[in-house]
């Protein structure tokens, strides 16, 4: 890993994904406080032709078996896989654009997506009915998916509907709007398209929340409660007025009066690698580097981006540097794969993470070259391993969310 010079967060991160892939929580790197569902997916073993191959050895076989694939399979793969799995893919983009390419690619017998579980859902949803979706490795899970089940937030409805009422007040407006970050399970989408909600990006989560307030009197905004309190901020709402919902507590921890209160309800879930940034980093890297431009995604806490110059999704952070002045210095706060190829491209700039600890999304990188070959040698075998399926009523009901987010247009 490369970044302000100091290695690796846990030097677990460099044995191969298959020797941990079956241990307990989401793996080295992560966040021991994240509690990885018991129904988690887990990954079964690899042949050993994979597991015993050189890295020169696997690169080969995924070069032949996607020109023997030819326009039959397509690799989509998310900015923050690491560059052995980037390389190969036929989309590089969020987890958004990616679903977005899978949908604009009818032609297509099977997307291999070199993501995470919630992402190759939401390819599954808006794909074709005939067309597979595949997860190289079923362990790639995100730890912020999961701290947001359908249970909870069935349950959380429950006491919201008790506490604020069902009926629509006298100018018409809903008592509470759901609104999903788009890292979450289908099944919660599928919630929000149900209980007329809807699905929001990073890149267009003021205009998702504009859409929810003409309908309701407040929101529910589950799982990530840095991006709902950064983007509710900025429209100029009130910190009192976003309690934050523990889903283990009665009211999620608030009185009826503060729900009744609020505009903006937080459930609380976090990204362990971007809730790893903090002010002093930010201070520090203006300290040593006068005049460095600090830009930061909006999954960071408040405090941080407050602090920053700039806030926004993964797609606005590749455009900043793709458009900063040559000689510019540019700290980031964001995952480092992404950071370290933003730097590779832009050599004429000084482009660093802002954490000195570094420390990659440890679910996205168990997508290894060896599970990448695995499965496109599969394919061409004629079985298809690891297939992503979303259930037609859960698919359904996503699918009315998920339109919903389309038409948000920032």
């Amino acid at each position: 890993m490369k970044a302000t010079g100091v290695s690796s967060c846990d030097s677990g991160l460099a044995r191969d994904p298959w020797a941990i892939d079956r241990a307990p929580g989401y793996g080295p790197g992560a966040s021991t406080g994240d509690q990885i569902p018991a129904d988690a997916p887990r990954q079964g073993p690899l042949p050993q032709r994979y597991t015993d191959a050189s890295e020169e050895q696997l690169q080969q076989w995924i070069v032949e078996a996607k020109e023997r694939l030819g326009d039959r399979v397509r690799i989509l793969g998310h900015f923050y896989q690491r560059d052995e799995i980037v390389q190969h893919a036929d989309f590089v983009g969020d987890s958004f654009m990616l679903a977005q390419a899978a949908k604009a690619s009818p032609e297509a017998e099977a997307f291999v997506f070199c993501g995470v579980h919630f992402m190759a859902e939401t390819a599954d949803i808006l794909s074709g009915p005939d067309q597979a979706v595949i997860l190289p490795n079923l362990a790639a899970g995100c730890s912020m998916a999961d701290m947001a089940t359908i249970e909870q937030v069935e349950a959380c409805w429950a006491e919201l509907t008790a506490t604020l009422g069902g009926a629509a007040d006298d100018d018409g407006l809903a008592p509470v709007i759901p609104v999903t970050y788009m890292n979450s399970s289908a099944a919660i989408k599928a919630f929000c398209g149900h209980n007329g909600g809807i699905v929001c990006t990073s890149s267009n989560a003021r205009t998702v929340l504009e859409w929810a307030f003409e309908r309701g009197q407040r929101v529910v905004f589950f799982p990530d409660q840095h991006l709902g309190r950064n983007t509710a901020k900025q429209m100029g709402v009130a910190e009192e007025q976003m309690p934050l919902w523990r889903p283990h507590l009665p009211l999620g921890g608030n009185t009826a009066e503060q729900l009744r209160d609020a505009m903006v309800i937080l459930w609380n879930g976090f990204c362990s690698v971007h809730k790893r940034f903090t002010v002093a980093q930010i201070e520090r890297a203006r300290a040593e580097h006068p005049g460095v431009r600090v830009i930061v995604h909006p999954e960071c806490p408040a405090a941080v981006v407050e602090a920053a110059d700039g806030a926004g999704s993964t797609e606005y952070i590749r455009k900043e540097i793709e458009a900063a002045a040559p000689g510019s210095v540019i700290a980031v706060g964001t995952e480092i794969n992404l950071v370290n190829r933003l730097a590779e491209q832009r050599p004429d700039l000084t482009v660093f993470c802002l954490d000195p600890v570094v420390c990659p999304c440890s679910t996205m990188y168990r997508i290894h070259p060896a599970y990448l070959a695995w499965t496109l040698e599969s394919l061409l075998e004629g079985s298809v391993p690891n297939r992503i399926r979303v259930s037609d009523e859960v698919a359904g009901d996503s699918r009315v969310a998920l339109e919903r987010m389309l038409a948000a247009r920032p």
